[in-house]
C-alpha cells in the first residue's frame, strides 16, 4: 500500500486554513515529498508525519508557491536527526534556486544531491521507479509518475522443486540475490513467484494539457492533476497562465484510462472547489477534489 497526505492544495499564494502545493507520499517506511510551498512543515507536523525519513523531494517547477517551503524544511530534517544523503529531483534550473534558498543553511548535516530532470526515469530504490515528463508552463515543468513495486510471493512448491535448503528461504525472499551454500548458487528466482502489479501514481500540475500526458499517467492507480480553474467560462485564464480547468483535468484522466482523478492546486479565487466538481464528473466521474490535511491509502488491486 502507498499512503498520501495532501499537505496543501492551493495555488499561487496561502489562504487561512489552506495551504501552498505539497503532497506528502509514504511506502514501506520511507517517504517521497512532492513539492514544497510556504506552509508545509506547519502542515507536516499538524499531520503529525515527521521530517527525518524524508529521502526525496520532487519538485515540479520553481515558482515560490512550490519551493519556499525549502530552506525551513531542510533545516528541520537536520534538526531532526537526519544524516543520510537526501535527493532533490526537478527540472533544469532547481540547482541554482536551491543554492540560492540554502544559504542560509550552509551546515546542513547530511548531503543533498540535486537532479535536474527532463523527461526521463529515476531507479530511487529496488521498490520504486520515478518517471518524469517535461510540460508546458511559463518556467521549466516536470510531471511525475511514480511506480512502487510489489514483493513477489514465496512460492514453497518452486523451492523445493529446485532443491533450495530451507534454512535459506527467508534469506533469498526478503534480502539477498544469490546464496552460494555448501558449493551450490542459489537465487531468489528459486524461491520467488511471478511478478506482481504494483501501484502507479501520476502527479501532474501547473501545465496545459498537452498530448504527452495520457500515455505518461496511463493505467494510474491514482492520477493527481491541477484544476486551477472550476469554471468551464475560465478556460481563456487558463490558456493565458498555462494552468487547467476541471473539465481538461477529466479529459487526461480519462484519456489515460486511470482508476481515479484527484483535483488539487486551486487558484485562490475559488474558494468552494466543490461547487465545480460536476464539470469533472461529467468527463470522469471517479473525480473528487483533494483538501488540505486529507489522507489516503491507495491499495493493490489484487
Amino acid at each position: 500500500m502507498v499512503d498520501l497526505c495532501f499537505l496543501g492544495t492551493l495555488g499561487n499564494i496561502p489562504l487561512p486554513n489552506r495551504h501552498l502545493a505539497a503532497l506528502m507520499v509514504a511506502y514501506n517506511g520511507r517517504k517521497i515529498l512532492i513539492d514544497c510551498g510556504e506552509g508545509t512543515q506547519v502542515a507536516i507536523r499538524e499531520g503529525g508525519l515527521g521530517f527525518k525519513n524524508i529521502d526525496c523531494i520532487c519538485i515540479t517547477h520553481v515558482h515560490g508557491d512550490h519551493v519556499i517551503g525549502l530552506p525551513g524544511l531542510l533545516s528541520t530534517m537536520g534538526n531532526s536527526d537526519r544524516r543520510e544523503k537526501v535527493k532533490i529531483i526537478g527540472p533544469v534550473g532547481l540547482k541554482k534556486v536551491v543554492d540560492g534558498l540554502n544559504i542560509i543553511n550552509p551546515y546542513l548535516p547530511y548531503e543533498l544531491e540535486v537532479i535536474e530532470v527532463k523527461t526521463e526515469k529515476i531507479v530511487l530504490s529496488d521498490e520504486i521507479i520515478i518517471s518524469s515528463l517535461e510540460l508546458e508552463h511559463s518556467t521549466n515543468c516536470v510531471g511525475y509518475s511514480f511506480y512502487f513495486k510489489r514483493r513477489r510471493k514465496f512460492d514453497r512448491e518452486k523451492a523445493e522443486e529446485n532443491n533450495v535448503p530451507k534454512i535459506l528461504w527467508s534469506k533469498l525472499q526478503k534480502n539477498e540475490e544469490e546464496i552460494e551454500y555448501e558449493g551450490s548458487i542459489y537465487t531468489k528466482e528459486m524461491v520467488l513467484g511471478h511478478e506482481r502489479r504494483g501501484i502507479k501514481l501520476s502527479y501532474i500540475t501547473d501545465t496545459r494539457p498537452i498530448k504527452e500526458i495520457p500515455e505518461f499517467i496511463k493505467d494510474s492507480d491514482l492520477f493527481i492533476c491541477e484544476g486551477n480553474y472550476g469554471d468551464d467560462n475560465d478556460l481563456d485564464k487558463a490558456l493565458k497562465n498555462k494552468h487547467m480547468t476541471f473539465r481538461e483535468s477529466a479529459t487526461l484522466a480519462k484519456l489515460g484510462e486511470c482508476m481515479e482523478l484527484k483535483i488539487t492546486h486551486f487558484s485562490p479565487s475559488l474558494p468552494n472547489p466543490q461547487d465545480f466538481i460536476h464539470n469533472a464528473k461529467e468527463v470522469f466521474e471517479n473525480s473528487s477534489i483533494a483538501y488540505d490535511g486529507e489522507l489516503k491509502t491507495i491499495s493493490y488491486r489484487e
